[in-house]
């Protein structure tokens, strides 16, 4: 008879949501004045304020009506060098600065039932907090945040994607192997999520289909059961992507042999709340609840699967992209840039949009003219090379290729100019 595998508690972590901001040069009266800062920031009201709570500062902050308790306290730090290597950049100074900080202001919080807000909120209360901070380790996300990055946000009228609460990690084992993990998702109110057996051939296209997974997961707010299923992309073939998750003790058990992610890999973390990721391949599947394992399709991903942005996610890009347009009329002055703005072309049928790629030609105040770089799919009358005038309205998307990188609107932070 097989061990029954048992569920951990929650880590602190996990739990709450924990930041830790680095000020560029910390004192004693940090916490003194950064408490006068909260107080006087006209986005959010400090209802209650407590100094006596087990050795940290617990406030309580009335944000968009609803209601937050925040703690914190000024401790020791040590920056995991690894942190640094994820999608944000950071140049050399940056790096060192981080890697050399013995001291940061820990801040932690329970997310509400919408968890982009509330981890926008904690990012202002970061910046009141400590406004000379030289970067914010994410402890709930395993990740480090560059100053830029993170000014930027928290003054956005935006709300930051989902992509931005937690990490997809990739830990490497014997034969290729590959386990793919997030962090951050239970401070959601979600359950982790994993890929089991993957491989360096085709980790990429599982981190991206559990990267998916989450996002979808983060922006409907709990309106949808993960251990359900949620169709998130399509294969070369055009067949559609379905995917579930089990709680890690049930889902182990459909690997025999397991040699990396198993039951021993989970003796010090990965052992509370967190599910492995499977296929539905048919609706016979899904009403009979077969799974398969996301290997399965390994020979189907191809060079580009589809995979889906909820709406959510889609009206934010929409948002964010008009937002910070005034980035492409600054990078449109340098001749050498070239700009593809993404344009909704209205269909046929009422509300309905295709969404397609124009370059940049012309800037005459509020209004730009743009050329169509490839053939619609819905819409007959127009071909790649059409011109024509267009208002920020018409707007979801753009990208800037600069000589050095490309840029959008969510890493326009490194335009900024060195603070």
């Amino acid at each position: 008879m097989k061990k029954k595998l048992i569920e951990a508690p929650l880590y602190y972590w996990e739990e709450k949501s924990y930041m830790m901001v680095i000020p560029n040069k910390p004192d004693e009266e940090i916490l003194k004045k950064g408490i006068d800062r909260l107080k006087a920031n006209k986005e959010f009201s400090i209802i209650e304020t407590n100094y006596d709570v087990k050795g940290y500062i617990e406030v309580q902050i009335e944000y968009d009506k609803k209601r937050y308790e925040v703690g914190f306290y000024l401790g020791d730090i040590c920056v995991p060098e690894y942190y640094l290597t994820h999608h944000f950049f950071f140049d050399r100074e940056e790096k060192e600065s981080l890697l050399n900080a013995k001291k940061a202001v820990t801040i932690f919080m329970e997310f509400g039932n919408d968890s982009k807000k509330s981890f926008h909120l904690q990012l202002k209360i970061a910046t009141t907090l400590v406004p000379d901070l030289i970067g914010v380790m994410d402890e709930s996300g395993e990740k480090m945040m560059p100053k830029k990055w993170v000014l930027m946000t928290a003054e956005s009228k935006t709300l930051p994607s989902a992509r931005d609460l937690f990490t997809v990690q990739a830990v490497q084992g014997k034969h290729n192997k590959v386990w793919l993990h997030t962090h951050g998702l239970c401070r959601c109110h979600l359950t982790e999520l994993e890929i089991l057996d993957s491989d360096q051939e085709h980790f990429e296209q599982h981190y991206n289909l559990l990267s998916t997974y989450a996002m979808y997961l983060i922006d409907k707010n709990g309106s949808v059961n993960p251990f359900e299923s949620a169709y998130i992309g399509r294969l070369i073939n055009g067949y559609p992507v379905v995917v579930t998750c089990k709680s890690w003790t049930e889902g182990i058990l459909e690997y025999k042999k397991l040699k990396l992610g198993g039951e021993k890999d989970r003796r010090e973390g990965h052992n509370s709340k967190t599910s492995i990721v499977f296929l539905y391949k048919s609706e016979e599947d899904e009403q009979g609840d077969v799974l398969s394992k996301v290997s399965l399709y390994d020979e189907l991903w191809g060079e580009n699967p589809l995979f889906f942005f909820s709406d959510e996610e889609t009206e934010r890009m929409r948002e964010l992209a008009r937002e910070r347009f005034a980035y492409v009329k600054e990078q449109f002055k340098t001749k050498e840039n070239t700009i593809l703005i993404k344009i909704g072309l209205p269909l046929k049928e009422k509300g309905k949009f295709e969404h397609i790629w124009f370059e940049l030609i012309e800037i005459k105040g509020n209004k730009f003219k743009a050329k169509l770089t490839q053939e619609p799919y819905d819409i007959p009358d127009i071909h790649t090379g059409y011109e024509a005038w267009y208002q920020l309205n018409d707007v979801t998307d753009w990208i800037i290729y600069t000589k050095e990188m490309a840029i959008s609107p969510n890493n326009a932070y490194l335009l900024e100019k060195k603070m």
